[in-house]
């Protein structure tokens, strides 16, 4: 396996120009990031207040076609709002799945809530449809209490208040479908879009098929506020609520501070906005050139009979935020992280399962095999604009 290591390492030193150290994902500043920064600091706006935050909710929102978007200091914030506006109460329970990073269900536990943890599909890495209706077919009935339809986990007794799909790596959910069966039951839908900015599946963007989603600026994402969240909906009364609860829930007047309600300090800072404004004129750019740098590697792991490449799942333009291969056993993938670690090549493994994780271990799992399979598989390779 050693030479069969060797010559993937080979070939990603080659595409990444020879650096000394590959990084996973880093960001790339090539715009007007500097001028917006330094026009920010001048105008005396560098917190919760200023121009670059309405700016940057504006074209982030026109960019997704959602009707409002509201800029949170980072992803994990922002998913806690909605979920909370949503209707995700203490002893109640969300659906989602088993693969994705924590900050997709830590909000849930800071409302005192819990996760369902329903398999992946094999083909988007993503909450399966035909598991979650099997799931809530089968597992689940429907109560009415003071006129309305609650739905019950039989194995828990917890009621049910959302479902959280996450968009892996940059590739859509069957979103559509996981929407039409939530409906059935009554559960809203708020999207992890945390990965996904620039993706579109049918023709349209992730995020904007439920109740509202939420994108993620961090370090590492396609574009970046250093650290930053955004929640787009069509919902003008989520919007709102999610505004005031990110300020403090103050209430607008021109110098008393009145707050109606426990809020959060969870404002994105006119600094951070400035940034991603400037990020964002570049983003079609660099989808462009992540899906130069997939066809690369799409081409390259075609010669592998151990490896796949995971592709675009059917009717999606994904924005390739971290390429990502399957190797045919954990041992070899195991083997070959640590040789592309020993060669500075920052490849990274997949998150453990969150089920595993010892916070998680006691919540309610439904079949999810192909989690268990595909997890101790993957391999994440650098995938920097380049």
């Amino acid at each position: 396996m050693t030479e069969q290591f060797q010559l993937i390492v080979d070939f990603i030193r080659k595409i990444f120009a020879n650096q000394q150290i590959i990084p996973l994902h880093e960001p790339k500043f090539i715009g007007r990031e500097r001028e917006y920064v330094l026009s920010a600091i001048e105008s005396t706006f560098v917190s919760s207040v200023g121009q670059y935050v309405n700016k940057f909710e504006f074209e982030i929102a026109k960019y997704v076609n959602s009707k409002f978007a509201v800029a949170t200091v980072n992803a994990t914030s922002a998913l806690h709002l909605v979920l909370k506006v949503a209707g995700v109460e203490a002893n109640t329970e969300v659906i989602t799945q088993p693969l994705s990073f924590v900050a997709t269900v830590n909000p849930i536990a800071y409302l005192g809530a819990k996760p369902v943890f329903i398999d992946i599909s094999p083909q988007t890495l993503s909450l399966d449809p035909q598991k979650l209706y099997d799931f809530l077919s089968t597992q689940t009935e429907q109560k009415f209490v003071n006129g309305r339809k609650i739905i019950i986990n039989r194995n828990t007794g917890r009621r049910i208040t959302a479902c959280l799909p996450v968009h892996i790596y940059g590739f859509p959910a069957q979103i559509d479908q996981i929407v039409e069966i939530c409906q059935q039951f009554g559960l809203p839908v708020i999207e992890d879009a945390a990965e996904s900015l620039g993706t579109f599946y049918k023709n349209q963007h992730t995020g904007t098929f439920g109740l509202a989603g939420v994108f993620s600026f961090n370090g590492n994402k396609i574009i970046t506020t250093g650290g930053g969240g955004m929640v787009v909906t069509d919902d003008m009364d989520l919007a709102e609520r999610v505004r005031h609860l990110s300020t403090q829930a103050k209430l607008p007047h021109p110098y008393e501070y009145f707050h109606d309600e426990v809020g959060y300090n969870y404002r994105l800072t006119n600094l951070q906005a400035a940034l991603g404004l400037a990020q964002l004129q570049n983003l079609d750019y660099f989808i462009q050139r992540k899906q130069w740098l997939a066809k690369q590697y799409e081409e390259f792991f075609a010669g592998f009979e151990n490896i796949k490449f995971v592709t675009s799942p059917e009717f999606s333009r994904p924005n390739y935020w971290l390429n990502t291969v399957i190797f045919d056993s954990f041992k070899t993938r195991d083997d070959f992280i640590k040789f592309a670690h020993k060669n500075k090549v920052l490849v990274r493994p997949a998150w453990r399962l969150l089920n595993t994780l010892p916070m998680y271990k006691d919540c309610y799992v439904y079949n999810i095999d192909v989690a268990q399979d595909l997890a101790p598989r993957i391999v994440n390779l650098p995938s920097s604009v380049i």
